[in-house]
């Protein structure tokens, strides 16, 4: 009967085949940083700001489930006995269905417009040279700083004489293109490096052929940023839609709440009504800026090491 014979390391030692188990000393805890004085500070700053930017929407909230006389003696605390009392009146007594699907119309077209026009301005402001852009530029960041209100009155003599008093028309195109767009997009657009579009122009692409499938892509976070703002702006619009239609039936959801909060429906202060209306009209603002808030003016994206 035959052994196998065993190998061995020179000089005729015999390795140990069994694992060696190594034992590691546990690795030392991080002692948590004390706070300091100033990130207290800061804290505290923060919370107070919270709580003031907070506390009207949760007077809103709350105030829109409460009867008229708790609303009108307890504003600030929570009701005495929930119910949708408001709401329901809203919908049945008010044409708030009317004012909700025209809001939906103007802001729809006007975000597109704006998304399409201020990236075609700000991209020629950024890319092209021609004779006069720099006061173009000037002149785009004076109108930066006029207030709205001055051009009301302008803003109506225009829409009547081109026949547009009225109408859909008349609600939609003065808001297509705003200043601040416009400034945003030439400066991101700004920040993209030339060669990303020098190679499209070898392959014979032109200027808009350039601008709409190589640059437009990489400006997503401008266009994200864009659309957040002219969706906001056109839903919250106000003296605009009040120089610009009288039609019942082109009333916007702020011109119907501006209604019921002088006294629309009935006499009494209907706080619970109007706060109702309030509370569902920051509804669709409040749910686009938090889906794509981590969109916004992202610069990191899209950039190109040269």
């Amino acid at each position: 009967m035959t052994s196998t014979p065993t190998s061995a390391q020179p000089g005729g030692a015999v390795p140990d085949v069994r694992a060696a188990t190594v034992t590691r000393a546990p690795a030392p805890r991080r002692r948590r940083a004390r706070p300091t004085p100033r990130s207290i500070a800061l804290l505290v700053v923060g919370v107070v700001i919270a709580v003031v930017y907070l506390l009207p929407f949760y007077v809103a909230v709350v105030n829109s489930f409460k009867t008229d006389q708790d609303a009108s003696l307890h504003p600030l605390a929570l009701p005495g006995t929930w119910t949708t009392a408001a709401f329901e009146s809203l919908f049945q007594r008010s044409d708030f269905g009317v004012w909700a699907m025209n809001s939906v119309i103007v802001a729809v077209f006007v975000t597109l417009g704006r998304i399409f026009f201020d990236s075609l301005a700000g991209y020629a402001l950024a890319r092209l040279r021609f004779r006069g852009r720099q006061a173009v530029f000037a002149a785009l960041v004076a109108v930066m700083a006029v207030p709205g209100v001055v051009l009301l009155i302008p803003k109506f003599l225009v829409i009547n004489q081109l026949g547009m008093y009225d109408s859909y028309s008349g609600m939609i195109v003065p808001l297509l293109v705003d200043a601040a767009g416009v400034f945003i997009m030439k400066n991101f657009f700004e920040s993209i490096p030339v060669s990303v579009e020098e190679q499209a122009k070898i392959d014979g692409a032109g200027t808009f052929r350039t601008f709409w499938s190589i640059v437009l892509p990489m400006a997503r976070p401008a266009v994200v940023t864009i659309t957040i703002l002219s969706f906001q702006g056109s839903w919250n619009e106000l003296a605009h839609f009040i120089v610009s239609s009288s039609s019942p039936g082109l009333t916007t959801l702020t011109k119907g709440v501006a209604s019921l909060a002088s006294g629309g429906l009935s006499a009494g202060n209907q706080f619970p009504i109007k706060l109702a209306a309030a509370f569902v009209m920051t509804i669709p603002v409040a749910v686009a800026f938090f889906v794509f808030q981590k969109r916004i003016m992202n610069s990191s994206e899209g950039a190109v090491k040269e």
